[in-house]
């Protein structure tokens, strides 16, 4: 009999194959005294486990060299990384030390006081960092564990290589390594227990490509080794013991799938034009000099949102204006002339940056975060304006304000970016101009949505942050397993807020983009358009397929329809109106010839 199981879809794909179980459930700790006579054997051991933790993922490192690309091996380096931070790689012997106790409980405080950090922080991408500290602090205390099996030194960077090809691996969680080791053995999918669409192992399954879904609460329990399996990675289902016919059916899809791809990959020279001749922008959302890559696969026309947090993270002390400035400047450089929009740091109500300001916030969502935050600490705001202002001498650089709620905010803002353009003009430094340099802000809480003309009069742009927008807008934090069924694109308060911050954009003659999730989901695209959007920027993988959505429809044909979608309160009927639309602006796309209109266009009927 077939049992169907429901999760988050982490990577698109149909994956077909026989399940293979990674037991590796966390090791159970405990507090052991030890006596004074023995606490450097037990730093030692200490040692060892850290040394082997490293040479694993060296090795993976050296097994994937020759096929893995440079933005793909990062992640495994982030964990090398924090293995050679004082904060895991040593704090903990020192705890041994101190407290004299075994060395698996002064590794569990140390990564509960830094997983502390990162649960604090209300931005979801940051939130989810805490997932590397867990890999790493599993991988050390793995280690310990083979040590005390072996009574000796352990041997993890020649262990042999998992048998994973063609298979679908099913497991609690799975590291960076792990998900990188799994491309290299050719393996059909994977899904997991817990995890995130935000994690490490997420982002890492959409960029190679492995179909993928995750948060299957007790998911092991229920299956056998061996046994066939399918995976809906765009549904975020997986399907136990399938019937003949659901074979034949999925199999037709992963055809039907690749065909696709082959069909987007002919779009990435192509304009971005609807059939009626509009031109949209579509560009790029990136965390890391790395995404760069990817955003040149994909002929993205520039960087939407350019996310700086990455910079502050895992250091006691945020990063001066001369940091600031040389990365803005390689990134500057590596595009060539296409513009950069970089978002000023939006960290939440917490102590990521070692300075002493006083306790968290009881709801960090709530709290101290975003431009607010920026105004109230200027020795961390100061230097990234600077550098920023700095860089746009250089090339097409934006300036993007996150989270403001009042005008206020804006005029504060504005005034100190003057005072800053006043300073480096005596220091004789150069420096983007109000000519060179547009500034926006994003709108991101409902207040500000409703006030929207009132910042679009002030500011050169603005950008709309979806995943904050709709989680303010209904109350619901869309990481809570609990409330994240409640996380509506399609909520009509959520949709008049988009329209409204589009309207105003227009009334003030200034362009209006959209950075959020919703950019990168080609079934809100029609709606999006028809609500008036004319730029979205999206991660960088997804851009062929807004692309394609966006040639394969005329904008006449929205008209109506949209105002159906956004005016109705049944969310099922709703669903049923946004898939006629797409279906009506496809059919229309396919009667028009598709890729024959010469625009770039796909059919995508079906």
């Amino acid at each position: 009999m077939s049992l169907m199981f429901n999760g988050i879809g982490a990577s698109r794909g149909i994956a077909i194959g026989a399940v293979h179980l990674l037991q590796r459930d966390r090791i159970e700790i405990v507090e052991v005294a030890i006596p004074k006579s023995r606490l450097e054997a037990e730093v030692a051991r200490f040692e060892c486990a850290v040394a082997t933790s490293r040479g694993e993922l060296q090795g993976t490192l050296e097994r994937v060299k020759d096929n893995c690309p440079e933005d793909i091996r990062s992640f495994i380096e982030t964990h090398l990384l924090m293995l050679a931070d004082p904060a895991l790689g040593e704090r903990p012997a020192e705890m041994i030390r101190e407290q004299r106790c075994n060395a698996e409980w002064a590794l569990k405080q140390q990564r509960d006081a830094l997983v502390k950090v990162f649960e604090s922080m209300d931005d979801p991408y940051l939130r989810t960092r805490r997932d590397d500290v867990d890999h790493v602090v599993q991988s050390i205390l793995r280690a310990l564990h083979q040590i005390d099996v072996e009574d000796g030194a352990a041997e993890g960077a020649e262990a042999a290589l998992p048998d994973w090809r063609g298979k679908i691996v099913i497991a609690d969680e799975l590291t960076p390594a792990d998900t990188v080791l799994m491309q290299h053995q050719g393996v059909a999918g994977f899904a997991t227990e817990s995890g995130g669409q935000l994690s490490h192992t997420a982002i890492l399954a959409r960029s190679l490509g492995i179909p993928a879904v995750l948060g299957v609460h007790s998911l092991r329990r229920y299956l056998r080794q061996g046994e066939e399996v399918v995976i809906d990675g765009k549904a975020g289902m997986l399907l136990a013991s399938p019937s003949e016919d659901a074979v034949t059916h999925y199999r037709r899809r992963q055809r039907e799938l690749k065909k696709r791809q082959k069909a987007l990959a002919r779009l990435r020279d192509a304009p971005s034009v609807t059939l009626c001749g509009e031109p949209i922008t579509l560009q790029a959302n990136i965390e890391v000099e790395e995404d760069i890559r990817a955003l040149r696969r994909s002929r993205a026309a520039g960087v939407g949102l350019y996310r700086t947090e990455f910079m502050y993270m895992n250091r006691s002390v945020p990063p001066d204006e001369d940091e600031h400035y040389k990365t803005y400047l390689r990134v500057v450089r590596a595009l060539k002339g296409a513009p950069l929009t970089i978002r000023t740091v939006d960290l939440g109500a917490d102590k990521e940056t070692g300075q002493e300001r006083g306790p968290l916030a009881h709801n960090p969502a709530l709290g101290l975060r975003g431009i607010r935050r920026c105004l109230s600490e200027p020795a961390m705001f100061i230097p990234q304006l600077r550098a920023i202002l700095r860089a746009a001498a250089k090339g097409p650089v934006n300036l993007m304000f996150p989270m403001i709620t009042s005008i206020n905010e804006v005029h504060q803002s504005l005034a100190l970016v003057e005072q800053i353009r006043g300073d480096l003009r005596r220091e004789r430094l150069k420096f983007g101009d109000d000519t060179a340099l547009r500034i926006g802000g994003m709108i991101e809480v409902p207040a500000a949505a409703v006030c929207a003309d009132e910042f679009a009069d002030a500011l050169d742009f603005l950008s709309i942050g979806t995943n904050d927008l709709i989680q303010y807008t209904l109350a619901i934090d869309r990481v809570d397993d609990q409330v994240n069924y409640l996380y509506d694109p399609l909520h009509p308060a959520v949709l008049q807020l988009i329209r409204d911050t589009i309207r105003a954009g227009e009334r003030a003659g200034i362009p209006v983009s959209l950075c959020g999730e919703m950019a990168a989901e080609p079934r809100y695209v029609r709606l999006l358009l028809a609500l008036g959007l004319r730029n979205f920027s999206m991660p960088p993988n997804l851009l062929l397929e807004i692309k394609s959505a966006v040639n394969a429809t005329r904008l006449d044909t929205l008209t109506g329809h949209a105002e159906a979608v956004l005016t109705c309160n049944n969310p099922q009927v709703q669903q049923e109106l946004l898939d006629a639309l797409n279906a009506l602006v496809d059919d229309e796309a396919a009667g028009e010839g598709g890729e024959a209109t010469g625009k770039g266009a796909i059919n995508t009927a079906g």
